[in-house]
């Protein structure tokens, strides 16, 4: 099995200045990629941040020399418009060298809700995200002007003057057969929270074998077990709500209320804790059998970055290039 090492700058749980530090000690301590989440509220209260994403990776990108950079994900749909994100991939590509990926995803009501259009329903969403993914192709090719017309979206005579020598790779977060078919057919990568091999297989059919897959697994790391399960359950416990609630709850309060029936335990059965660094390498043994090819980490807790870090280089890092060469 191979698969890369992925840090997760984590908007909703730390400052922009903070996550470009952290993405630099990523770096340095020999990450092979970071992914930004791009929201415009955290999850929960408690988690107490939500910086602009695209300013924030603009800035890690000049900080930074080798790691590769990813949104996961930006939603084009409501709150940024399908032409607007074309032209912030392209100048973003520009500045990290051509290190950067575009991961596109239909949203969730918490962020897109705040331009105050209402939230569609999903298979309208789903006609939304197809058509805007297909815009951004378009103006990101660079053949000229662009004219557009669409049942949702409309360009006139759009053109991006700054375009990167290579383009700009689009990954697209899966979650069924709709968008697994989606993703086959226009992204270069797949993006998926679970490791679950029919995403993959899906995938595939629709065109996508051989491309990459990059997936996403949280996990609580410190030296104290009981310490990570508590912060683990104050700041992560939305996480085992399922995306068709994620997508539709419209505010922290949501959140708040729908997590509240979760306990520590349900949180420490879910994810890892502690610092065993067994239990992460057979948590990230699924996401490899299930055909990803990178996968990110998330470490639960702004203030928790740096001690995680230097757990990462003395001990995960090895054990993770031995498991997954």
């Amino acid at each position: 099995m191979s698969m890369q090492l992925g840090y997760t700058m984590m908007t909703e749980q730390a400052g922009p200045k903070e996550l470009v530090s952290h993405v630099v000690g990523a770096e340095e301590v020999g990450f092979d990629f970071a992914v930004s989440s791009d929201h415009f509220f955290p999850w929960l209260d408690s988690m107490g941040h939500a910086p602009n994403a695209w300013v924030t990776l603009g800035a890690a990108a000049q900080a930074t020399s080798r790691i590769d950079l990813m949104t996961y994900v930006t939603c084009p749909i409501l709150r940024y418009r399908p032409a607007v994100v074309a032209q912030q991939a392209a100048t973003l590509q520009i500045l990290a060298d051509g290190r950067f990926t575009l991961g596109l995803g239909a949203g969730e009501n918490l962020n897109e809700h705040v331009i105050g259009e209402g939230w569609p329903p999903v298979a309208v969403r789903h006609e939304m995200f197809a058509e805007a993914v297909q815009l951004i192709k378009e103006l990101l090719a660079g053949d000229g002007y662009t004219t557009f017309h669409g049942d949702y979206f409309d360009a006139d005579g759009a053109k991006i003057w700054d375009l990167p020598e290579g383009g700009v790779p689009i990954g697209i977060a899966v979650s069924g057969k709709q968008s697994c078919e989606l993703a086959g057919e226009y992204a270069d990568v797949m993006i998926g929270t679970e490791p679950k091999p029919e995403l993959g297989e899906m995938f595939d059919a629709a065109g996508g074998a051989g491309k990459n897959r990059v997936g996403q697994m949280p996990i609580s790391f410190d030296r104290d077990k009981a310490a990570a399960v508590t912060r683990a359950h104050e700041l992560f416990r939305w996480f085992g709500l399922g995306w068709k609630v994620n997508a539709d709850l419209p505010g922290t309060a949501g959140f708040e209320a729908a997590s509240q029936f979760v306990r520590e335990e349900d949180v420490e059965s879910s994810l890892p804790c502690g610092d065993d660094v067994d239990a992460v390498i057979e948590a990230a043994k699924e996401y490899a059998d299930a055909g990803y090819t990178h996968l990110a980490l998330v470490q639960i807790g702004g203030d928790q970055q740096q001690p995680y870090l230097e757990w990462t280089k003395q001990e995960l890092m090895p054990a993770w290039r031995e498991a997954f060469a």
